[in-house]
């Protein structure tokens, strides 16, 4: 929903906001966004009106607004982009247990997935590449390093390395690894991954469009061809805003 006159409907509806409760105004307006927010009263990735527009619609002040959005900021239910404004977080669950392209992952969600690359070259595998792709020390790989899209938002930042005759040709990849690999037959059947926590900073954070400091989740992954063969070793960051990665466990 992009009409502000609905949207200031529904929140001066759900926080009631000439009531006399006790409850200071602006959990009141944080509480009636979040429900917007859950029910897809405003869109999953829609921008919200500016602070001042909603403060002015609103007849309230704009640092009760400022601290209504602040909290949601906190919460994950917001971004705040520097001189973009603040939007709705794109919130994704992943299953651990479904190796997935990003590409296939996004559409099947209704979503555009767009693709900006940073680099696609060929080079000498470093001892880590070498070690994960079990390679002999100098022999030669290719490198993707990429921003991934969802409807224009950027999500993660992912750095694929291959050897050399899986992906011989790096520089002509247009769009989708996983696509090009199938047309060979050797599409990842099985992967090794890790994730930990960690903290973005510096020329990722610009590129992700976060603050710097933001969490982040970092995941390294192994992929198999079906003959057993290494056939990537991946290296990702994933917004910490937009992702949450899930896990079904059996006793």
């Amino acid at each position: 929903m992009d009409n502000l006159e609905q949207i200031i409907e529904y929140i001066s509806n759900e926080a009631d906001l000439v009531s006399s409760s006790a409850t200071p105004l602006y959990r009141r307006i944080m509480r009636a966004l979040t429900r917007a927010i859950r029910q897809g009263v405003i869109d999953n990735g829609e921008a919200l009106p500016s602070e001042r527009d909603l403060a002015t619609a609103l007849g309230v002040s704009r640092v009760t607004v400022r601290n209504a959005l602040a909290l949601l900021v906190k919460d994950g239910l917001l971004v705040q982009r520097p001189g973009a404004g603040t939007y709705v977080s794109f919130r994704f669950e992943q299953p651990l247990s479904k190796l997935t392209g990003f590409t296939e992952d996004m559409l099947s969600r209704g979503k555009k997935p767009t693709v900006k690359w940073l680099d696609r070259s060929s080079g000498i595998a470093s001892p880590e590449e070498a070690l994960a792709l079990r390679l002999s020390p100098g022999a030669h790989v290719s490198r993707l390093y990429r921003i991934r899209f969802a409807d224009g938002v950027p999500l993660c930042l992912e750095r694929a390395v291959l050897p050399r005759k899986i992906l011989p040709n790096p520089g002509t990849l247009e769009f989708s690894l996983y696509v090009e690999l199938e047309k060979r037959g050797l599409r990842p059947v099985r992967a090794l991954q890790k994730l930990r926590a960690q903290l973005v900073e510096g020329e990722s954070a610009q590129l992700l469009q976060v603050r710097s400091g933001s969490a982040c989740l970092y995941i390294e992954r192994c992929s198999f061809a079906e003959d057993g063969r290494e056939i990537e070793f991946v290296r990702s960051i994933y917004r910490g805003d937009s992702y949450d990665f899930i896990a079904e466990l059996h006793l």
